[in-house]
C-alpha cells in the first residue's frame, strides 16, 4: 500500500486493518521497526507484579477463566449441580461468586 492511500484529511493516517494511527506514533523508519514511544516504555523498567489468583470471582470472570459460559454457570447453580458453599457462594447483597477451588474440585470429580 502506498502512503498516500493512507492518508486521510484529519492529519492521521489509517492502518490496514482500520485502526487510526497518528504520525507523532508512528516509528521513525516507517517499518512498523524502531523503539516504542516513550510513555510506552515507562514501564519497562518497573519491577514485575505478581498477582495471587482470587479465590472467587464473578460469574463473568468465572466464564473467561474456565470456557462455560455465563448461561451454563448459572443453569448448574439453577439445577443445583452446583452447590452454594461448595462451588459458589452468595456475597451479602446477593451476588454470586464461583469459587475457583470448587471448580477445580467439580472438574476432577468428573
Amino acid at each position: 500500500m502506498k502512503s498516500d492511500e493512507l492518508e486521510h484529511n484529519d492529519g492521521q493516517s489509517r492502518a490496514p486493518s482500520g485502526a487510526r494511527v497518528s504520525r507523532e506514533a508512528a516509528p521513525a523508519d516507517g517499518q512498523g521497526h524502531g523503539p516504542p514511544p516513550t510513555h510506552q516504555r515507562a514501564w519497562a523498567s518497573a519491577p514485575a507484579v505478581h498477582l495471587a489468583p482470587a479465590p472467587y470471582v464473578t460469574i463473568q470472570l468465572a466464564s473467561y477463566i474456565t470456557g462455560l459460559t455465563e448461561k451454563a454457570i448459572r443453569r448448574k447453580i439453577e439445577d443445583g449441580k452446583w452447590l452454594d458453599g461448595r462451588e459458589y457462594r452468595r456475597s451479602p447483597d446477593g451476588g454470586i461468586f464461583i469459587s475457583m477451588k470448587g471448580y477445580q474440585a467439580w472438574v476432577e470429580k468428573g
